[in-house]
């Protein structure tokens, strides 16, 4: 209305004169220490924990979980990259760059994510065996049975499932990023290097990332 304005096909430009509306804040909600460590106990021996532990313990987004390849993973570093996302529009999967320079990031491990990763990397590989000639190599650290890319659709039912199993209230996968942040801070992790593992900021030094994993690890562990 403003440049139909300046072009003179209007005589004046009543948008000026709406009150727009106020914009509403997602709504969230964080688990507490116990409840974590209830969501991991249930998600042990589910397939698709191992995805849900490493969100919860680094704060991944799913589209990063989703997108996550094993070259991008260092366990003898305690270490992994996110250097893309696996997200769905036009009805199919596609893998995207980070949403900002800053997403693109390495994070360090705690060490319970660490072998939960190990595990998980020892599973997928019996199943590339048992699948043969099905198997697609994608190189995704979280995949189907047969090595092709996670349906969000279906990782989001997983994660209700767990949900139900460990009797905790709903919440969405994101919120698992919330907890991490909220995990963190309450164990007295400076807001910045909170910030670091969660992209907003850059440059944290490794040795205080190291420090923020080795808390999470003793939350998640039960052993801080």
């Amino acid at each position: 209305m403003a440049q139909a304005l300046k072009w003179q096909l209007v005589a004046w430009n009543v948008a000026v004169l709406v009150d727009l509306p106020r914009a509403s804040r997602p709504q969230f909600r964080v688990m507490e220490p116990k409840g974590a460590r209830e969501l991991l106990k249930v998600a042990a021996d589910h397939r698709l924990g191992p995805l849900f532990s490493v969100a919860l313990a680094v704060g991944l987004r799913l589209g990063e979980s989703l997108g996550l390849a094993w070259d991008d993973v260092d366990l003898s570093t305690r270490t992994l990259r996110v250097r893309r996302a696996l997200q769905r529009f036009d009805g199919k999967l596609h893998f995207v760059e980070p949403k900002s320079e800053s997403s693109n990031r390495s994070v360090a491990l705690p060490e319970s994510a660490v072998v939960v990763l190990g595990r998980h990397r020892v599973r997928q590989q019996t199943e590339r065996l048992l699948a043969g000639q099905r198997w697609r190599d994608t190189g995704l650290v979280f995949t189907t049975t047969i090595g092709t890319p996670l349906d969000d659709r279906n990782v989001r039912k997983a994660f209700r499932e767990l949900l139900d199993a460990a009797e905790l209230p709903p919440m969405r996968i994101h919120d698992l990023r919330h907890t991490c942040t909220s995990l963190l801070l309450a164990q007295g992790v400076h807001s910045r290097v909170v910030m670091e593992t969660l992209d907003t900021y850059s440059h944290v030094m490794p040795t205080l990332e190291r420090n923020a994993a080795d808390r999470m690890d003793a939350v998640l562990t039960g052993s801080g």
